[in-house]
Formats: structure tokens, C-alpha cells, sequence
């Protein structure tokens, strides 16, 4: 099982070649395996960014979620209160996007590592990543 950062979740659909080697190999494993986390959150940020046209779809937001669940062996997964509290626990080096550290979190109290080329969530000695 893997955690699946958002930007990761939209490169695996939009623009695989984004992906590192390492991270492309995780997701095809977890996919054969015990699936990937989707992270609640990432659904409000991947509505955000096609509402500010950041990404472009090329069919409706809803569509696109739909097809992007369909494509890997997803497991929606909702904000609990251990996920809450640890994403208030990080220390500095992690960045203060509230999403981040929730994905963060996540990945955390799953114990799975967090799949992302976020600099800042890659050198966090608390969690560990796949890049």
C-alpha cells in the first residue's frame, strides 16, 4: 500500500513521463497489490486546480475523477482525528499547506509510504517517501 501525493495522482493521468522511475514502479506495484491511497483532500485540490484552469481535463471534473479512479486500484480515504492531529504535529521542515500535511498524515498513521517529488515532504525525516 502507497499514499499517492495529488500532483502524483494527476502526473499518473495527464503525464506519466512525470514520473520518476521509482514512483512509476510503486504504482504498478501497489496496483497488483493492496491498492493506492486517494486522499480525500487531493479531490478538493485537483477540483481547484481545473476550476482555476491550472490543468486542463478535457472533459468535466466529475468525469475526470471517475476515469482516474478507474484507471488504478484507488481507495478513497477520509480525514480522521489521528489524521488531524498528526498533521498539526510536524516540525518546521514541513511545509504549512494544510492538503501537504494532510497527505502527510495520512501516509503516516497508514504506515505507507507517501509517493511525491515534494522537496520539502521528501526531506522530512518523519515520513517516509518513494520518489
Amino acid at each position: 500500500m502507497i499514499v499517492a501525493d495529488t500532483h502524483v495522482i494527476i502526473w499518473d493521468a495527464l503525464q506519466p513521463e512525470s514520473l520518476s522511475a521509482r514512483a512509476a514502479k510503486a504504482i504498478a506495484h501497489a496496483n497488483e497489490t493492496d491498492g493506492i491511497i486517494f486522499c480525500e483532500i487531493s479531490l478538493w485540490e485537483i477540483a481547484m486546480l481545473i476550476r482555476k484552469e491550472r490543468i486542463s481535463v478535457g472533459t468535466s471534473y466529475l468525469d475526470f475523477i471517475r476515469l482516474v479512479k478507474s484507471a488504478n486500484k484507488y481507495i478513497v480515504h477520509g480525514i480522521s482525528p489521528e489524521i488531524a492531529e498528526c498533521s498539526t504535529q510536524f516540525p518546521a521542515e514541513v511545509n504549512n499547506d494544510p492538503a501537504d500535511r494532510l497527505i502527510a498524515a495520512t501516509a503516516i498513521t497508514a504506515g505507507a509510504p507517501l509517493v511525491t517529488a515534494d522537496q520539502n515532504l521528501r526531506k522530512a525525516k518523519s515520513i517516509q517517501t518513494i520518489w
